[in-house]
């Protein structure tokens, strides 16, 4: 028995009982789901590697049975991606100037609910918030993903000056672009182009957190749409963004062609390659 059980079944207050159970099964549900996702997660590598079932179930000690099993059920690897245990998706406020309110985008609306059941879907305990008019929100926490563009929060605008290879900037004509400082190409979303065109240019980035103690994921696009490509092309192509990037540091661009009636993305491809920010610092 466990010190930190001892201690909770020590507590003579059956009200702060309750409360310490209740915690105490959220946590230890968490850790039991990462630990199936990491028990997965190293048999898929040792057999990618070249070693059968068999081999790997001799040298764990283990059935070949089990192994297969382990192979096939549980939490993917690839949920890690988001998090570990527990994500907070933050999607922004909007003031409404002429009506005087705060509002919230429906494609924002999208955007995180895209991202809510995604994160589910992989096991992943989900909490919802937004990031404020004033755009000051706690990046120092793990398990923060944040659609949330530069323009909008001073504290984002800060964490996306570290990429050192995909900059946002606001042309000189007005809108805001993506720069891609490997190649020098600028992008720039189909409605501020002329002719306009039904495209936007989103982005996606594991981003240093401003303690540096941990990272964060960040997704904007140069307007709603952008964000919504990224979230599709996440629900489609995670297993193969998890293969390339793993837990480390990256972003990339995602081109966006979207129903111009309901904004829904039609078809989405990456813009450029998935910059390792590790493998940047070095170059």
């Amino acid at each position: 028995m466990s010190d930190e059980l001892q201690r909770i079944m020590a507590i003579e207050d059956p009200y702060l009982l309750l409360r310490e159970v209740t915690t105490r099964l959220a946590d230890a549900q968490q850790e039991v789901t990462e630990l199936a996702r990491l028990r997965r997660r190293v048999v898929q590598d040792l057999h990618a590697q070249g070693l059968s079932y068999a081999q790997i179930a001799t040298k764990a000690g283990l059935s070949r049975g089990r192994i297969h099993q382990i192979r096939h059920t549980g939490p993917a690897p690839e949920g890690a991606f988001f998090g570990r245990g527990a994500v907070t998706i933050a999607t922004p406020l909007r003031r409404d100037d002429a009506r005087g309110r705060t509002v919230v985008a429906v494609d924002d609306v999208s955007s995180g609910k895209g991202l809510e059941g995604l994160a589910r879907s992989y096991g992943l305990d989900v909490t919802s918030e937004h990031v404020p008019v004033s755009g000051e929100i706690d990046l120092n926490r793990d398990g923060l993903i944040v659609v949330c563009g530069p323009r909008m929060s001073q504290q984002m605008w800060d964490t996306y000056a570290q990429d050192p290879v995909l900059h946002w900037e606001q042309a000189e004509d007005g809108p805001w672009t993506l720069i891609d400082r490997r190649t020098g190409t600028v992008y720039r979303s189909g409605q501020d182009s002329d002719p306009a065109r039904s495209f936007d240019v989103g982005y996606v980035g594991r981003l240093l957190r401003p303690d540096g103690k941990g990272s964060l994921l960040a997704i904007a696009g140069i307007h709603t749409q952008g964000s919504l490509g990224v979230v599709q092309l996440l629900a489609s192509d995670l297993n193969a963004l998890w293969g390339q990037v793993g837990e480390h540091r990256f972003s990339t661009l995602v081109g966006v062609e979207y129903d111009p009636e309901t904004s829904e993305p039609r078809s989405v491809e990456l813009l450029t390659p998935l910059y390792r920010h590790d493998e940047e610092s070095t170059a």
